[in-house]
């Protein structure tokens, strides 16, 4: 039986063993490593067992001062690396919401480093200085909320604080996103453990100078999980087996999430306070109701802190070293209240945070466990769906499940409180912030309910919600131009599309290839700042795109009939058509056709501008919730690959309606063909060769990508774009509309039965296509999602705008993808077929590009 070493010293039954005898996991490394971590299970499509901190203060109850003493040691190694000079120029960046505390923790220990930790909190007026999709997560994604801009533009280095180092792959993005817009010169990864696999081992070196940056990493140990073959069906497995227990147990069906909730009586058997108790492995039972034990409920004790006014509750918006100076002066009046507050017989207290709200709580429980008689754990509430096993060598013996009680962005949901049931507590003090004190916190079924089911005493200590004052902006004009249109703008004609766009058609923004992608990647640019050099196509290359079109225009029309309409059917009986530009136009110009052409519909259509990483034009929103209702709005592009717009459409509408106050507009994108199966409103969901995707300008009414660059766009204008007027003679834009709108009458009927099947279906999206993304990133060590290019329409754009690696060809593809093989021969790019592939192709962007790399494997780079 394995036991944990603490110091070298054997202390009690290591917390991974139930884990690792049953699924052969092997946890190898620094001596310390079982003391820092145990094990767990959850239901996960890429990782079946959890790395479980006994130090961070999250799932396991522990002593505050060893879990403020984690953080503080690594922030006291961070400034020893730096240097003071370098120390007293750096900022800390935290992770929510497992590693806030940890974060500001290690500020603390750094010394006059200002904190910030992302959020998944939005908060109107309070415009994002930066934001990351976590992959791995069930949760949804974060972003940066400074009440001061100036917070991440410094020079000093920046300190990334997270509680495990794995693959690395979320916090070398968000270094990757915040150096294209912040760059600096050093960064510092710090993590409690540094679990790299030897295949992650070299991938930091690698980045650093990729960015031509520095980059270190701190961790408290290291190691690795050596995983055995087959360990994630078989972790699926147990998993299953023991949330099937469960539900037989009269455990509910917790409707909203995949897999049976676990909650659990006190006291739990095999569950006592005393290091080192046995107990029986077994899925532990249902929670009581506290209707059906109502003794316990209701003994709740609210204790006003005093918390200073005006100071923030955590690093949300940032924290800096005067805020640091007001709350260590403020804590021991306020621990002082807590400690008044506790019944005298109290012996073992618990204090509980809440979700991101971890630091507030960790130094009110460090400094009553200095002042008061009485042993002190803290932990928090959390997102985590993790199964609970009673077993003392399992990582997560109870589990309760409560309601959100906060009213979270991404809508309600469920939230646990891990090793609580069960401990034996005599009083648990909750700390929520003032936006967390609901009615569904004071619920027969919310949180504070589920913890007196389990202890004599319940208190309730807020601590008020910190909301920054929205920052002075210059007023804009009240009156916004009128959509640019054709033939002044674009060769379509003006009642075709109107474009809610600044013509930039006299600046000079193209640049080549693969100076703009050695740019994108270094750090140095945004994509968006620059425009590719037009490619004009070869006479073989154009004719195989009319080949393509007269051979998919019947495909398309019907594809473009049965998108219009489910629109029609389900959106709006006259939408407003608003197409995400440029690949979207064409879209919706043929959309309007159809809507004309089958109904006798005049229907408004727009095109705005939309950029991954920066969101939508805002100005054109504005002018779209002045002129039409914005429910009526459909946003409308020509694909989806991973769905990455899909998801920034979605963000960048949120944050719009909570600054703006205007609601209404729908982020469901409607689609001519949706492979990704990342949206519910679409006419097809195969991968097919759309024509429209073969050129760039020419056929999309000869204009450019859109452009957002500061020195071009103000705070009051439309992003840009170029009318490219010298391009007419090789202008097919109109010839590929009308194509396809003279097949509208063939495809009528077909158009009819497939809009009814599909009306009746389930098309609920799966994101398969951001899963299938992710597997290619890692499988071909490319770590970088954003380098994925999948489906026919995005691998083109590979090859005419990008420096592509290689493409993956489904085998035996056929005709649809000619124009790819013909482009990838006239660039050199081998072509690899792929005998299982959820898409026809996939575009892989070159992953380590400078304009000195060699190699077609795209590693022998030269730098």
């Amino acid at each position: 039986m394995n036991r944990a070493v603490n110091n070298g010293v054997p202390d009690q039954v290591w917390t991974g063993n139930w884990v690792a005898e049953r699924l052969g996991i092997e946890l190898v490394g620094d001596d310390q490593l079982t003391g820092l971590l145990g094990l767990a299970l959850r239901r996960n499509p890429k990782r079946a067992h959890l790395l479980v901190s006994n130090v961070l203060g999250k799932h396991v109850p522990q002593s505050p001062s060893v879990v403020y003493g984690a953080g503080f040691a690594l922030g006291r190694r961070v400034r020893e690396l730096l240097g003071d000079d370098e120390a007293g120029r750096a900022v800390v960046l935290g992770y929510a919401e497992t590693a806030t505390g940890l974060g500001h923790s290690v500020a603390d220990g750094l010394g006059l480093a200002p904190y910030l930790h992302s959020t998944r909190r939005p908060i109107p007026g309070i415009a994002p200085a930066g934001g990351f999709e976590e992959s791995h997560s069930h949760a949804t994604s974060h972003v940066l909320l400074p009440e001061d801009p100036a917070l991440l533009a410094g020079d000093g280095p920046l300190a990334l604080v997270d509680d495990e180092f794995s693959t690395g792959n979320t916090v070398l993005n968000t270094v990757r996103d915040l150096h294209q817009r912040y760059p600096r010169r050093r960064y510092v990864v710090v993590a409690l453990v540094d679990m790299r696999s030897a295949a992650d081992a070299g991938r930091l070196e690698e980045f650093a100078r990729e960015i031509g940056a520095r980059v270190d990493l701190v961790a408290a140990a290291s190691g690795t999980v050596r995983l055995p073959e087959g360990v994630l069906e078989k972790g699926q497995e147990l998993v299953a087996r023991y949330e099937a227990e469960s539900a037989a147990m009269g455990g509910p069906s917790s409707a909203g999430t995949s897999w049976p909730i676990a909650q659990f009586p006190a006291p739990l058997k095999g569950a006592a306070s005393a290091p080192g108790a046995r107990g029986t492995a077994r899925q532990a039972p249902t929670d009581p109701h506290p209707d059906d034990n109502p003794e316990p409920y209701g003994r709740i004790t609210r204790v006003d802190l005093h918390w200073p006014p005006g100071l923030p509750d955590g690093g949300r918006h940032g924290f800096t070293p005067s805020h640091r100076i007001r709350l260590e002066n403020a804590l021991p009046a306020m621990a002082a209240r807590l400690a008044e507050a506790l019944p005298e017989d109290a012996r073992r207290v618990h204090i509980l945070g809440f979700e991101e709200l971890m630091y507030a709580p960790l130094r009110l429980a460090r400094e009553l466990e200095q002042i008061a008689d009485t042993e002190v754990r803290y932990s928090t509430t959390t997102r985590s769906p993790v199964l609970a096993v009673d077993d003392p060598g399992y990582a997560i013996r109870t589990r309760l499940v409560f309601p959100a009680h906060d009213a979270p962005a991404d809508g309600p949901g469920e939230r646990y409180a891990y090793n609580v049931a069960g401990a034996g507590f005599d009083a648990v003090i909750a700390v929520v912030d003032s936006t967390a004190d609901t009615p569904e916190l004071h619920a027969p079924d919310g949180l504070l309910a589920r913890l007196a089911a389990h202890t004599p005493h319940v208190l309730l200590a807020v601590v008020p919600s910190y909301v920054p004052e929205h920052p002075l902006v210059p007023e804009r004009p009240d009156m916004l131009p009128e959509p640019l249109r054709g033939p002044a703008f674009s060769s379509y004609a003006p009642e075709e599309v109107g474009w809610l766009l600044q013509d930039l058609s006299d600046v000079t923004l193209e640049a080549p290839t693969e100076e703009r992608e050695e740019a994108i990647q270094s750090g140095g640019a945004h994509y968006a700042e620059s425009l590719p050099v037009e490619y004009q196509p070869s006479e073989q290359y154009q004719e195989l795109f009319h080949a393509a079109l007269d051979t998919s225009a019947a495909r398309i029309a019907r594809a473009v009939g049965a998108v219009t309409e489910l629109v029609l059917a389900e959106r709006s009986p006259r939408p407003v058509l608003v197409s995400l530009a440029r690949a979207g136009t064409p879209v919706g110009v043929l959309m309007r056709r159809w809507a004309e052409h089958r109904h006798g519909l005049d229907l408004p259509h727009y095109a705005v501008s939309i950029v991954r990483g920066r969101g939508i034009d805002t100005n054109a929103l504005r002018w779209l919730a002045a002129h039409h209702d914005p429910a009526d709005v459909v946003f409308v592009d020509g694909w989806t690959g991973k769905g990455a717009i899909t998801r920034e459409l979605a963000d960048a509408l949120r944050e719009f309606e909570e600054a703006e106050g205007v609601s209404g507009f729908d982020p469901e994108i409607a689609v001519l063909a949706d492979p990704g199966s990342c949206v519910r409103t679409y006419g097809t969901r195969e991968d097919f060769l759309i024509p429209s995707a073969c050129l760039n300008s020419t056929v999309s009414g000869l204009i450019s990508r859109t452009v957002l660059r500061a020195d071009l766009v103000g705070p009051n204008d439309y992003h840009g774009a170029k009318f490219y007027r010298e391009l007419a003679g090789a202008d097919v834009s109109v010839d590929f509309l009308d194509q396809v709108a003279a097949r509208f009458p063939e495809v009528a009927d077909a158009v009819d039965a497939l809009a009814k099947e599909l009306l009746s279906a389930e098309r609920s999206p799966t994101w398969e296509g951001w899963a299938a993304v992710e597997r290619i990133s890692e499988e071909y060590g490319i770590h970088d999602v954003n380098l994925v290019k999948p489906g026919v329409g995005e691998t083109t754009r590979v090859l005419l705008r990008r420096v592509p690696w290689k493409i993956l060809a489904r085998a035996g593809a056929g005709a649809d993808l000619d124009h790819v093989r013909l482009l990838a021969e006239q660039r050199g790019v081998p072509v690899e077929e792929v005998a299982e592939l959820p898409y026809t192709c996939v575009g892989l962007i070159h992953p380590k590009y400078t304009r000195g790399a060699t190699g077609a494997d795209g590693r022998a780079v030269t730098v």
